[in-house]
C-alpha cells in the first residue's frame, strides 16, 4: 500500500489527520513530520513528540529557522496576539506568511527521499482565519506545482478543508483520536493549561461544545489540577 507522511503540527486539526491518515494508508505505512521554524512557544513540538508517541508512529523534526529572521508576526515574535478585527489588515497577526507553501513543500521534498506519495495536512478553509494558505485553491494549486517541478506524483490530502471545528472533533472521536487529543496543544498565547481567551482557545472550545464532547485536554489540566492543588 502507498506510504503517506503528515504534517503534524502538535496541534488539534494536525492530530486528527493523522488518525485519518492511519485509518486511510494503514498503521505500518505512516509517518510525521514536525516543523521548528522558530515558533516562540516550543511547546508545540512537545506536542506533536507525544502524540505521535502514542499513535506509535514514526516522526521527525525538520528545522527550519527562516520565518524566526522574518519575523512580523505574534507565532515567532514576541508580541501579543491581535484579532483582524482589531488592527488595519484583514488577516490577524497569528498568519505567518508562507508558512503552509514552505511546510509542505520541504514535506514533498522529504517524502521524494523516501517514496512517500501522500502528504496530510490539517488546513481548513471554513477556519475562522481566513488564511489564504489553508484554502482549497491554493492547495490544489501548489500540489500541481511540485508535481511539475519534482516530477513526482505527489499528492496533498486534506481531510479537514469543509469541515466544521464541531465536525472535526466528531471525526476525531470516531477515528479513536481522543487519548492523542489530551496531549495536543492550540492556544496561541502558549499556556498550559490553555488561556481559554484566545481565538485559538475560543474556537476549540466552542467546536467540542457543538460536538457535545468534552475536550480531553481541558479535562487533563482539570485533573492534574484536583489531584495537585498548590
Amino acid at each position: 500500500m502507498s506510504k503517506a507522511l503528515v504534517v503534524l503540527s502538535g496541534g488539534q486539526d494536525s492530530t486528527t489527520c493523522l488518525y485519518w491518515a492511519i485509518k486511510e494508508f494503514g498503521h505500518e505505512n505512516v509517518s510525521s513530520l514536525t516543523f521548528d521554524y522558530g515558533q516562540r512557544h516550543r511547546v508545540e513540538i512537545t506536542a506533536a513528540k507525544k502524540v505521535a508517541e502514542i499513535a506509535a508512529i514514526g516522526h521527525a523534526i525538520l528545522p527550519i529557522d527562516t520565518f524566526k529572521v522574518l519575523g512580523g508576526n505574534a507565532l515567532v515574535d514576541d508580541r501579543p496576539v491581535v484579532d483582524s478585527s482589531e488592527q488595519d489588515t484583514q488577516l490577524p497577526n497569528t498568519f505567518v506568511p508562507g508558512r503552509n507553501l514552505v511546510f509542505l513543500t520541504f514535506a514533498a521534498a522529504y517524502a521524494y527521499q523516501r517514496n512517500i506519495e501522500h502528504l496530510i495536512t490539517g488546513v481548513a478553509q471554513t477556519d475562522y482565519s481566513g488564511y489564504p494558505d489553508c484554502r482549497e485553491n491554493t492547495l490544489s494549486s501548489l500540489e500541481q506545482t511540485l508535481r511539475l517541478g519534482m516530477e513526482y506524483t505527489v499528492t496533498i490530502h486534506t481531510p479537514l478543508m469543509n469541515l466544521s471545528k464541531a465536525d472535526t472533533v466528531t471525526m476525531a472521536n470516531k477515528l479513536g483520536a481522543m487519548d492523542a487529543m489530551a496531549y495536543t496543544h492550540t492556544c496561541y498565547n502558549g499556556a498550559q493549561p490553555p488561556c481559554g481567551h484566545c481565538q485559538a482557545c475560543q474556537l476549540r472550545a466552542k467546536g467540542f461544545a457543538e460536538a457535545q464532547c468534552a475536550d480531553p485536554l481541558v479535562e487533563r489540566f482539570a485533573f492534574f489540577s484536583h489531584n495537585h492543588p498548590e
